[in-house]
């Protein structure tokens, strides 16, 4: 079973220099990306952001980005969960998706952001 430990260690090796290499600035602007889990029978994986990515306001533009890019360029990775300390859990965001300007929101009981006082 040795290989399959191996197997096991190279894809979560090959996970972490993904986010090393495809996304810098998480380390760079005092971020940290760190795997929780791999489930290597149904493809998932659950990555932590934490350190400044935690108050940051393009966490989840961020959190997207690796969660698209991640099934893409790993072939053994079917569903990636992601997120922050301050979304209450790995739901990417506590539910927002990440929006862009100009951009129009339906939901009429968002009254966006709120205030820290």
């Amino acid at each position: 079973m040795s290989t399959e430990t191996k197997e096991g260690d190279d894809l979560e090796q090959r996970v972490a220099n993904f986010l090393r290499r495809n996304f810098p600035q998480i380390q760079m602007h005092g971020g940290s990306a760190a795997i929780q889990n791999i489930d290597r029978e149904t493809g998932e994986v659950h990555i932590q952001l934490g350190g400044a990515c935690s108050g940051c306001g393009i966490s989840p533009m961020t959190i997207q980005a690796i969660k698209s890019r991640m099934v893409k360029e790993i072939p053994e990775i079917n569903k990636v969960h992601a997120g922050t300390g301050m979304d209450g859990g790995m739901g990417g965001g506590g539910g927002m998706s990440p929006s862009f300007p100009g951009e129009t929101v339906d939901d009429e009981d968002d009254e966006g952001p709120q205030a820290p006082f």
